[in-house]
This record gives structure tokens, C-alpha cells and sequence, in this order.
């Protein structure tokens, strides 16, 4: 297959999803355009599973834009937990805050303000005007472009960084009627996170490897894009974290000596560490010199 995705594969993904896509709570019909918001933001990069209960929680505290706008920032950063990569707390407060001074409190629907929200990319505007209001921009993940790379191109592995081409390939993909490309962008999804994986993909449960052009090559071989690095240990992200921790699980301010104490084999990496979450705004010096969370 070298075209554009046609009929045969698109009935085949969407039949697919229809039996197996997993049943997670922002997927029901009920499931307000603020769970949607918070389960696209809170899912990148990160397992569902680890999502799933801390979106469970916001959702019970904060069940509208307001109410996370009207607390604290500190607060936001304080229910994230361990999900990481915390900045995406503060985006998220700062966004129900824009909703509220500019939405009337709502999630807004037009893809251009979506877009102007804090933090809000390309991927996160698509996936939210299509999964919570129905209006079919195309979805490019990491995910959608492997099933694409595989199925259409015989490619087994995407490019290492999205590419104007992929970004035109997943255009052309997108069926033309208006459901099912909001199906479609669901479907595509689901099946490389499930089926079509990056390092063991399940040829034999896929609906579509009558239709890979990967697959009818003989699944070629091919050298895959840059691995990122899976070294963790003594990195600046482990230090911010211990430190975004201990502010976490304070119920006072605690001490420049406390922090300290989070990595005691190197001070100026605290330090460094410490100033960066500063000047993200992930930690705040009060009068007296210690620190917390924002206010």
C-alpha cells in the first residue's frame, strides 16, 4: 500500500477499536470537554495506567475549570503526585485560569483558542477539538505515525522527530466524513499503542497486516531513529523531582538545609536544580527564607 490511508483500512481499524479499545472513563460520551482536556495534557509521555488514578482525583476535586482556577498553583503541583514531568500542573492551572478569564469557565471549542492555551501544542489542539467536540483536525502521535510508517509507506520505524511529510501523509489519511475521521484519530491511536508497538508489534493480532505494506515486504529490516537516553540516576530531572517532593509532602516551608538533604553528593547540583524549579515556578523562597510549593 503506498497511498493514503483508503475504505479498507479505515472499516478495518475502527472495527478493531469498536472490540478492543480500552474503556477509560474520558472516552465515555458523558465525560465533560474538561476530563478530555486534562487526560490529553496528563497522558503525554506518560503510561496510562499512572494516568488513570490521578485523573480520577482531579476530576473528583476539580471537576470544572473554576474550581482548579480557584485554588492554588501549589495545589495543582501537590495533586500531580509522581506522574512527572510537573510543569504540565502548572500549565493546566494556568489554562483553567485562562478559561475562566476568557471561556466563561468552559474548555474552549475552537481549535485556534485551544492552541493559544499555556502549554497547548499541535497534537493536544487536534486531540481535544476532535475527542470532546467532534471537529476532525488530524491527531499525529508518536503512535499514529508508526501505524502509518508500517501500514502505507513500509516503513518499519517513524522518523525520529515528526516530518512535514508524515504530518501530510496523516491529512491524507483522514476519512472524509466527518464521524469517521473522529474515529478514525481514536482508532489509529489506540492500535499502535496496543498492537503496532515500537519494539514488539503483534503482526498476528493486527486487523490490518493484509493491508501493511510492512508487512506483505516481509517486515524488513531497518535501523530505527536515535534511541533517547535511559540513564536517570544523578540526573537534574531525578534531583527536581526529590526536591518537587519534599515540597509535596511538607505541610510547612522547609529549609535550604532540607533540600540539601535531597541529594547530598553534590551541592551545586541542588542548587542548580533548586533555582531551575524558581524560575518554572515550581517552588517559591518565602520572607523567612524557606521554601514550598506556589502559592
Amino acid at each position: 500500500m503506498t497511498e493514503a490511508a483508503g475504505p479498507l483500512l479505515h472499516h478495518a481499524v475502527a472495527s478493531w477499536y469498536a472490540d478492543h479499545g480500552r474503556d477509560l472513563p474520558w472516552r465515555e460520551p458523558e465525560c465533560p470537554a474538561w476530563g478530555v482536556y486534562l487526560s490529553e495534557v496528563m497522558s503525554q509521555q506518560t503510561p496510562i495506567a499512572r494516568v488513570l488514578p490521578i485523573w480520577q482525583r482531579w476530576m473528583e476535586r476539580w471537576p470544572t475549570p473554576f474550581d482548579l482556577a480557584s485554588d492554588t498553583p501549589g495545589e495543582a503541583v501537590r495533586m500531580w503526585d509522581r506522574l512527572g514531568y510537573p510543569r504540565r500542573a502548572l500549565r493546566l492551572w494556568e489554562s483553567a485560569t485562562v478559561m475562566v478569564e476568557r471561556h466563561d469557565g468552559e474548555v474552549p471549542s475552537e481549535h485556534a483558542d485551544l492552541l493559544a492555551l499555556p502549554g497547548v501544542g499541535a497534537y493536544t489542539a487536534a486531540a481535544v477539538a476532535s475527542f470532546a467536540f467532534g471537529d476532525p483536525h488530524t491527531v499525529v502521535d508518536t503512535n499514529v505515525r508508526r501505524v502509518l510508517a508500517r501500514t502505507i509507506t513500509g516503513q518499519q520505524h517513524a522518523a525520529a522527530s515528526l516530518t512535514v511529510a508524515e504530518t501530510r501523509l496523516a491529512e491524507r489519511s483522514m476519512p472524509g466524513e466527518v464521524g469517521e475521521a473522529n474515529a478514525w484519530n481514536a482508532a489509529v491511536m489506540e492500535l499502535g499503542a496496543l498492537v503496532c508497538t515500537a519494539r514488539s508489534p503483534a503482526c498476528g493480532e493486527c486487523p490490518v497486516a493484509h493491508l501493511c505494506a510492512w508487512q506483505l515486504a516481509g517486515r524488513p529490516e531497518q535501523e530505527g531513529p536515535p534511541r533517547r537516553g535511559q540513564t536517570w540516576h544523578g540526573t537534574d530531572r531525578q534531583v527536581r523531582g526529590r526536591i518537587v517532593q519534599l515540597l509535596r509532602e511538607s505541610a510547612d516551608p522547609v529549609t535550604r538545609t532540607a533540600i540539601a538533604a535531597t541529594w547530598p553528593d553534590d551541592e551545586s547540583k541542588v542548587e542548580r536544580c533548586l533555582a531551575g524549579l524558581l524560575e518554572d515556578g515550581l517552588a517559591e523562597q518565602g520572607t523567612d527564607g524557606r521554601y514550598s510549593l506556589p502559592s
